[in-house]
């Protein structure tokens, strides 16, 4: 009797001792926000992963009842957004917005100053954006095939724009060269928005850019679109083909969301994912998010930090094929 009142009392004890641990993150995540909070945006303003992240603050603004602002922290190989994030107080009112480069550049850089799948805790899953084959209208070719038998008949004349080692559209570029088999010389930009101008002002014959970035300029015809890098044609795009119909196994995503410090309370990231899965719900905010091109990835943290694992394998092994180094 006295052994099964000691094991009651221990059980009891650790029970309160569990409770104690957990209640403060609990309360604390109850009153959150109180303050306003911090969307750090790697990129410069104006280019694909600024205009999402505007979006999702003008979303969770709305939602928490706190102020989320957007800092831009462009930098390149340095990684300052990210770093800053991982750096930055375990308490939800820092965020990072998640984007290909956080897969992309452990392949690259062998010096960051993080771990980012250890570092940053995954929160919420965003959108899936197809990126868009574009060509300066002066370049002849109207297909990807042509544009592939213009290339291996001129080889490295024509020039590929990139927004920075590292990003989508430098990994996705390789990821074409390699599969087609052609020369391309890479201009890199600093950013989407720098990009874009350079492609239509013919500092740059193609490019591989977010649709949200790239649509605009496609409609208006100041760039020529030959493909779409997923599988399946866009409905923003209806008329564009998928790449792979004319380079088999090509497939390439832009995949965003959001992130915060690894140590950051369960229930604060699992309030913000709340809120930002009701977004796909929001007719507003799908048609917008339809309007940029891009596809509705809601889910749960954890499924967020499968997706993420999966793509840094996946640009690894791109990234190892191409001979790729900062």
């Amino acid at each position: 009797m006295m052994k099964c009142l000691v094991r009651g009392e221990l059980r009891a004890a650790f029970v309160v001792a569990a409770l104690l641990a957990t209640s403060p993150q609990r309360a604390m995540a109850q009153d959150y926000p109180t303050k306003p909070i911090r969307l750090v945006v790697g990129f410069p303003a104006g280019g694909p992963n600024d205009i999402q992240g505007r979006m999702i603050a003008a979303w969770l603004s709305a939602r928490l009842g706190q102020p989320v602002t957007v800092d831009n922290k462009p930098g390149g190989s340095s990684n300052p957004a990210t770093e800053e994030v991982v750096r930055a107080p375990a308490d939800g009112y820092t965020l990072l917005l998640v984007g290909p480069a956080n897969a992309i550049n452990p392949s690259i850089y062998n010096n960051l100053p993080f771990n980012f799948l250890r570092d940053i805790a995954p929160v919420a899953s965003v959108i899936r954006e197809p990126l868009v084959m574009v060509v300066n209208p002066s370049v002849p070719a109207k297909t990807v095939a042509e544009f592939i038998a213009l290339a291996k008949a001129q080889p490295g004349k024509m020039k590929l724009a990139s927004t920075g080692k590292g990003s989508s559209p430098h990994v996705s570029g390789l990821l074409f060269t390699t599969l087609a088999g052609v020369d391309l010389e890479t201009v890199q930009f600093a950013g989407g928005g720098p990009a874009l101008k350079g492609m239509i002002d013919g500092e740059a014959q193609v490019m591989f850019e977010p649709m949200s970035a790239s649509i605009e300029p496609v409609r208006s015809g100041k760039l020529r679109a030959l493909a779409v890098t997923t599988t399946m044609r866009s409905a923003a795009l209806p008329d564009v083909p998928a790449l792979a119909d004319a380079v088999p196994g090509y497939e390439a995503s832009a995949v965003t969301g959001l992130g915060v410090p690894a140590q950051t309370p369960k229930p604060i990231i699992e309030r913000i994912n709340k809120e930002i899965n009701a977004a796909f719900a929001d007719p507003a905010m799908k048609q917008r998010i339809a309007d940029g091109g891009g596809l509705i990835l809601e889910g749960t943290p954890a499924e967020f930090g499968k997706l993420l694992a999966a793509e840094t394998e996946k640009w690894g092994k791109v990234i190892k094929s191409s001979g790729a180094k900062p």
